[in-house]
Order: structure tokens, then sequence, then C-alpha cells
């Protein structure tokens, strides 16, 4: 299966795709730059500063958003408002925040890296309210977070593993985290990552040229091609929630015209809607 292009390399650092109605349909960041992008109806993209980073995004149960800045989270109780700092979470300049999910519940958990890739320099942390509890740490590229259909699993990407780890998700957080999905290596690095309704799981590769499609049992079924190297998230969207839509970054592709482009496919399953973060 090969991914079809949506808009032009509109992103240098394209990443957290997120569909939700009450905002007109499909959200992303462009991480290096600090801006929000909203997917027009014609292919072209409307863009919001807010940060001198972003890392995620998701709507608010009370019908606003919050946005993963550079090092704290943000959030606006209008969706169409620029976020402003609600939650601090980091101090050192050269860690950011990075990836970003909520569980059924609706409790945000969130990630960082350092800017140079660091080797256990980050953490991830779950987020209620102004509560911030550490769930994995150290880790180096905190990446994707998603949960089963249930929401009894979690899956997470810390991307210098190569691998997706899933774990038990509790009243209390986290545990028992343990490996889901080994990536072979030569087929790119483990990014971001959404679940499907059916169980299924859905990796965008990082030098990958595409995403994986994994069924519940981990064993891999599907392989997404797409026309650039450097995909970095997915997430399923459309009013029936069956279009993968693909981000990626032209970091370090500076001659690649398609790096940073948005990409979709339909793999023949449904997504889930995103659950808005509660806090």
């Amino acid at each position: 299966m090969r991914a079809e292009q949506v808009t032009a390399a509109v992103a240098e650092h394209g990443e957290g795709p997120v569909w939700w109605p009450a905002w007109g349909g499909l959200r992303f960041v462009d991480g290096s730059r600090g801006d929000v992008l909203t997917l027009l109806p014609d292919g072209d993209v409307a863009r919001m500063h807010v940060d001198a980073f972003t890392g995620f995004l998701r709507p608010r149960s009370d019908g606003g958003w919050v946005v993963g800045g550079e090092h704290a989270l943000l959030g606006a109780d209008d969706p169409q408002a620029v976020p402003t700092p609600l939650v601090p979470l980091l101090t050192d300049p050269a860690i950011r925040l990075n990836d970003a999910g909520t569980d059924r519940a609706g409790r945000l958990y969130a990630g960082s890296m350092a800017y140079e890739g660091t080797a256990d320099a980050a953490q991830f942390w779950r987020i209620t309210g102004a509560v911030v509890r550490v769930q994995f740490s150290p880790v180096t590229i905190s990446n994707g977070f998603d949960t089963s259909p249930d929401g009894s699993l979690g899956y997470y990407v810390d991307t210098a593993t190569g691998r997706v780890d899933m774990c038990d998700v509790t009243a209390d957080g986290l545990v028992d985290r343990r490996p889901f999905a080994v990536i072979d290596p030569t087929l790119g690095h483990p990014d971001g990552l959404t679940v499907a309704a059916d169980g299924s799981v859905w990796v965008a590769l990082w030098d990958g040229h595409g995403v994986l499609g994994f069924d519940a049992a981990g064993v891999l079924r599907e392989r997404i091609e797409v026309p650039t190297a450097r995909t970095t998230a997915c997430a399923f969207g459309g009013d029936d929630l069956r279009t993968l839509y693909i981000t990626s970054s032209r970091q370090g592709l500076t001659d690649d015209p398609l790096a940073g482009a948005l990409f979709a496919a339909t793999p023949g399953v449904a997504g889930l809607p995103v659950t808005p973060y509660a806090g």
C-alpha cells in the first residue's frame, strides 16, 4: 500500500496529527517552528505560532485544547485561541517536550528528549491537572503513546530502543512495561503511533519511508509506503475515521521536495475517536 500526498511540504518537522471535528478536522504540529497547522479543505494549511517548539496537541474535555510547548504544557479554553502556560514540566534548556497521548480516562501521558538526542536524558510523565507523575525514567527519545480500544493496555515508543512496548493501564498509571513489537532497524526507527478500533497498532518509521501495521498480537500485517524517508506520526481521521494521516519531517532532507508534506492512506480499518484531555 502506498500513501498519497495531501499537502505540499508545509512543515519543517511535522508531528502529532489529531483529528477532532470540533476544531474542523485535522491539526498537527510543525515542531521546530513552534507552530500548529490546521488542514484546510483545499489541501493548504492554516498556521498558528505557539512557542519555541511544539511537540503535541490534544482537545480538552471542557471544549478547549492543550499543546506541548518547548518546556510546558500550554492550554486555552477556546480551541481557536493561542494557548498559554498551564503546567511547567522542564527547566533544562537542553531538553524539550516531544510526543504525547491520552488514555481512555482522559489522563495525558507526555514525554521529552534532549535536543541532541542524549541517551537517558529524558522522562515520560502522566499528567492529571497540575499533578505530574513520572511513568518511565530514564528514556531517550519519548515518542508515540496510545491505548487499546478497551483502555486496558498502553503502547509506548522510546525510539532509541527500536521497539514498541506495551503495558497495563491502571488507576495508578502504567505498569508491567514489556516488548510488543521489535522493529528491524533496516526498516527504520519507531516514532509516533496510533491504535485502530480492531486493536491493531500503526507505527510511523523515522528513516523508514512508511508506517507498519501490527495486529493486536504484535504480528506485522501491513506496510504503508510513504515517498519520503522521515515519517514521524500517524492518526486516523475523516468523518468515518478510516483515513490514516501521516506526518513527515524534512530535518536533514533539504533536497527532498516531499519531506515535510502530509500524506494519507486507507488501510482498511477504522480508528478510534481521540479521547480529550480531562485536566
